[in-house]
C-alpha cells in the first residue's frame, strides 16, 4: 500500500486520485505506526516551508517519515514535501528540514533573469547522469506541471533531473530510497501517472 502522509498541507485528494487511476491502492496515515507499516511513503505539500516545517514537528509525523525513511522503503516528497527533505529551507527566514537529502532551498527569483515568479506551468524535464527509477517508462524531454518560487540547491549527484527556466533548476532528486519531485507527477497527465507507476514499481 502506498501511504499520503496527512499533516494538513497537501493536494491531497488528487494523489489519491491518482494512485485510483493506476490501479495502485494509496491511504491517508496520519501516525507513525501506519507510516511505517507501508510499502511507500508520499510526503506532499503546497505552501510556505517554515509552516510545514512547524506541522511536521509538531504532529511528530517528521520523525515517523525519518524513521520510515530509515527502513529504506521508497519514499517519495512532491513539491513541498520533496523541499522539506532538504537539510534547510531559506523561505520566510531559516527553518530546518528533515535532513534526508543534502542540501538548502532557496528562491529561484535571484536565478531565472526575470522570467515570472512563481514559474506556474508545463515545462519540459532534462535528465541529469545520476539514474532513477521513476523515469524508467519517461522520455528526456517530458513536459509535466511545475508551481513553485524556490527550488533545492544540492550536489549535482543527487540530482536527476533539471528544468530550464531562466537558469536550470532542480526539477528532482534521489539519495537512495528517498526521491523528491519539484513538480507535481498528480496535475501532470499521463506523463505523471506514468511516473507514479514507476514509482510504485521500484
Amino acid at each position: 500500500m502506498v501511504g499520503i502522509v496527512d499533516y494538513g498541507v497537501g493536494n491531497l485528494f488528487s494523489l489519491k486520485s491518482s494512485f485510483k487511476y493506476i490501479g495502485e491502492s494509496a491511504e491517508l496515515v496520519s501516525d507513525e505506526k501506519s507510516i511505517i507499516a507501508c510499502d511507500r511513503l508520499i510526503l506532499p505539500g503546497v505552501g510556505a516551508f517554515g509552516d510545514a516545517a512547524v506541522a511536521l514537528k509538531e504532529t511528530g509525523l517528521g520523525e515517523a517519515v525519518k524513521k520510515y525513511a530509515a527502513t529504506g522503503k521508497p519514499l517519495m516528497g512532491i513539491c513541498l514535501g520533496m523541499q522539506l527533505l532538504f537539510e534547510k529551507g531559506l523561505e520566510f527566514g531559516e527553518h530546518d528540514g528533515l535532513g534526508l537529502i543534502p542540501g538548502k532551498v532557496v528562491a529561484i527569483s535571484p536565478l531565472v533573469n526575470g522570467n515570472k515568479v512563481p514559474q506556474i506551468g508545463w515545462n519540459s524535464l532534462i535528465f541529469t547522469d545520476s539514474k532513477t527509477d521513476i523515469y524508467k517508462n519517461t522520455p528526456n524531454g517530458e513536459f509535466v506541471y511545475f508551481v513553485h518560487s524556490y527550488h533545492a540547491e544540492c550536489p549535482i549527484e543527487y540530482i536527476t533531473a533539471q528544468t530550464e527556466y531562466g537558469a536550470l533548476l532542480t526539477a528532482s532528486v534521489q539519495n537512495k530510497n528517498v526521491i523528491g519531485t519539484q513538480y507535481h507527477p498528480e496535475k501532470s497527465g499521463e506523463a505523471g501517472l506514468a511516473i507514479l507507476k514507476s514509482f510504485c514499481e521500484i
